[in-house]
């Protein structure tokens, strides 16, 4: 029997991080002593108090059952209270509250939830490849919104053809994003908002990296600005701030029906998040956060030392003040980001992720992840020097 795919897969490009993941293995299965600074999984452990809550809620028999779908009631009104803390944000916990499992989960679920055949997403380029195949699966056609450097990675609403922007439903953001590390202030979203209710699109803001901010600089929330609540929702992840990647926790935030169509799409495909993580996450946004700031400092550290080395290699590298990355030019002669990853992975054992594997306009650069000691980091920069790659 010939297996065929479903045309909708057939459309889906490899995914990145997989098909990096098995170079990897391959080079390891050679001999080759790996420095991954490609995938955004923090190597910093989980803080202890977090882990002592699931342990502790996991011995619980009334976690063994199935959970809510939207989440526990106390898991929602932690999330609320965390909103109104952190961004002055006022969220009705019954309506406007919803948990996920990681917020891919529910980034890839909400074309399924708006999006019929041939419906029109309007994604950032380069970006996270999930709101293109989240909009891919669902039948849509992802049209890419270019983020150029010149205007600092946003993308320029105004040059969005009119008739693409009538017919779009959704349109996805992402700040601090990820990969170029750019941020955004209240005056872009502001925007966001304005051309979103002026051609009626659902506007998903993506922000799992609002925490990993440097010096000083605080990252604020889609949701803050005027009437965002009416067309929007926002997306967040307590992997990153929290190192529980494995975990699998997120929640979104924001308009009730976009949520309650998200919930509908969840009901019908996954039961919920374990309770006994649910409790652990309450205990992460109510709990102690200096285990974050000092990941922060950790982090800061990292990015100056990488920063700093690459600059006296003679790359271009600018110091980000928010996520784990940096992302830059990739050196001269090199044309193609795909080509220089290559050599760097096969001359010096080091990966990085080319820039056009989040898409097309992400051709000439490159992501490098800061999620190894500083042991190893000083290690790669010293191969990159030994290899002289330029």
């Amino acid at each position: 029997m010939e297996m065929r795919y479903a045309n909708r897969i057939d459309r889906i490009p490899p995914y990145l991080f997989a098909e990096i993941d098995r170079e990897i293995e391959r080079k390891k299965n050679e001999g080759v002593d790996i420095i991954n600074l490609s995938v955004g999984d923090p190597d910093l452990p989980t803080p202890r108090n977090i882990v002592e809550r699931l342990q502790e809620a996991a011995r619980d028999p009334a976690n063994h059952r199935y959970p809510s779908y939207a989440g526990m009631p106390a898991f929602r009104k932690t999330i609320a209270d965390w909103y109104r803390r952190r961004f002055n944000v006022s969220l009705d916990p019954e309506e406007e509250v919803i948990a996920l499992i990681g917020s891919k989960e529910g980034i890839a679920h909400i074309p399924l939830a708006f999006i019929n055949s041939g419906d029109i997403a309007l994604v950032p380029d380069p970006a996270y490849p999930v709101y293109k195949i989240g909009t891919i699966l669902a039948g849509g056609e992802p049209i890419a919104m270019p983020l150029m450097e010149e205007n600092g990675f946003k993308p320029d609403l105004e040059k969005i053809d009119r008739e693409i922007a009538k017919k779009a439903k959704i349109l996805f953001i992402n700040y601090p994003n990820n990969p170029t590390t750019a941020t955004a202030e209240l005056e872009f979203f502001r925007e966001v908002v304005d051309f979103s209710i002026d051609n009626e699109i659902i506007v998903c803001h993506d922000a799992p990296y609002t925490e990993m901010t440097f010096n000083g600089y605080k990252a604020g929330s889609f949701l803050e600005v005027r009437n965002a609540k009416d067309i929007g929702i926002e997306f967040h992840s307590l992997s990153k701030t929290y190192n529980m990647t494995g975990w699998r926790i997120g929640f979104a935030v924001g308009n009730s029906e976009v949520l309650a169509g998200l919930g509908k799409v969840k009901e019908n495909v996954d039961s919920g998040v374990f309770q006994a993580i649910q409790y652990a996450a309450i205990e992460a946004l109510e709990g102690p956060q200096d285990t974050v700031r000092k990941n922060m400092k950790i982090f800061r550290e990292r990015r100056d030392l990488m920063v700093d080395g690459l600059r006296d290699l003679g790359w271009n590298v600018e110091k980000p003040r928010a996520t784990f990355y940096l992302w830059f030019r990739i050196p001269e002669p090199y044309k193609s980001s795909i080509k220089f990853s290559s050599d760097l992975l096969n001359k010096t054992g080091i990966v990085m992720t080319p820039g056009v594997g989040f898409g097309s306009y992400g051709e000439g650069y490159v992501r490098c992840a800061l999620t190894q000691k500083k042991e190893r980091l000083e290690e790669a920069l010293d191969r990159i020097k030994r290899f002289n790659l330029r």
